[in-house]
């Protein structure tokens, strides 16, 4: 056994964590031989609802569950975490544009940032899940200047397993038959899901995903609006944003990030090198693999056709736009 894994979860008190902290607390994401101790921050008026969670939690009885700190102190919520994972923030409604979002929570994530910069392990590893994702991990990267810039990232996993899920049951296979599928951009409605370097396995070989479909019209219509708009379809149908769904992409993000990814792809949003034309340091959803010392890498050399790369500067001029948004709002 080793030294128990300091973890804050943000919004700690709401319907993703609900789903998230069993799988982190039982041994999921960071392996079953790593202890944890897990932070959970939310504000003053779901202290009652957190005491609650963390009954729960103690109720369950897991071995490597080492403490549970509940708190709305920023100052004790940051202090020596080696894992932040942002989940609270507004959630958006039905009706709501991204860009409603942003006022509301781009100031938050340039608080929590500062707690990072000056509080956390400069080791930390931060996954930004709240809503505008990739922008507000910006945000917290640029104010969390002490931290590698290569620590911060954010969640679009959600879209790779969405976008995985819709081709294995196109096909007829599992979701773990369907691999590198790449999420390009911002994770909203520009986002750009690519099957064009995928491959699927059927009755035990392997094909690329176009040659399995035989539909270029479906994945080229269809199929990316409804891997971009499929958030707004489980609030339209549940009223309620994706929680049972984003929780278990959280921990897929993390468990590949801690573990690595031995040799496929998967996507995070990760601070841009300049890769594919895409502006530095920006937030962007790339294809990565990720080694065991929880190192990763942009995949380079991918071809990239006029029709992948008109979906991918499209959703690069969105994310452009929102940062200049959020930074002047954080300067206001």
């Amino acid at each position: 056994m080793t030294e128990p894994l300091r973890v804050l979860i943000t919004g700690a008190a709401g319907q993703i964590a609900y789903s998230l902290l069993y799988s982190v607390a039982k041994g999921d994401v960071f392996g079953k031989n790593q202890p944890i101790s897990l932070v959970l921050l939310d504000i003053d008026f779901m202290m009652g609802v957190l005491q609650g969670v963390v009954m729960e939690l103690r109720d369950c009885a897991l071995p490597l569950l080492h403490e549970i700190i509940p708190t709305a102190d920023k100052n004790v919520a940051f202090k020596d975490i080696d894992v932040a994972i942002l989940v609270g923030a507004m959630p958006r409604r039905e009706g709501m544009e991204r860009k409603d979002l942003l006022k509301a929570n781009v100031k938050i994530f340039k608080e929590q940032g500062e707690a990072i910069n000056t509080l956390a392990k400069k080791t930390v590893k931060v996954v930004v899940v709240g809503n505008p994702a990739n922008t507000n991990a910006y945000v917290c990267k640029t104010f969390a200047s002490s931290i590698p810039p290569e620590n911060f990232t954010c969640l679009t996993r959600l879209d790779q397993n969405r976008a995985a899920a819709q081709i294995a049951e196109r096909v007829g296979v599992t979701s773990q038959d369907v691999k590198n599928v790449i999420i390009w951009g911002n994770h909203s409605s520009t986002q750009f899901p690519d099957v064009s370097h995928a491959t699927v396995t059927l009755n035990g070989q392997s094909s690329s995903v176009k040659d399995a479909i035989k539909n270029d019209s479906w994945l080229q219509g269809e199929f990316i609006s409804t891997v971009q708009t499929r958030g707004a379809a489980v609030i339209a149908a549940r009223k309620l944003s994706s929680a049972m769904s984003a929780a278990k992409a959280i921990c897929d993000h993390l468990r590949d990030w801690w573990t690595g990814t031995e040799g496929s792809w998967v996507s995070m949003g990760v601070p841009s090198d300049g890769s594919y034309g895409i502006e530095k340091g920006l937030i962007y959803s790339f294809p990565v693999v990720i080694k065991p010392d929880h190192s990763y890498s942009i995949v380079q050399g991918l071809p990239i056709s006029d029709f992948a790369r008109e979906k991918m500067d499209v959703t690069q001029k969105e994310l452009v736009e929102e940062k200049n948004d959020a930074m002047l709002t954080v300067q206001d």
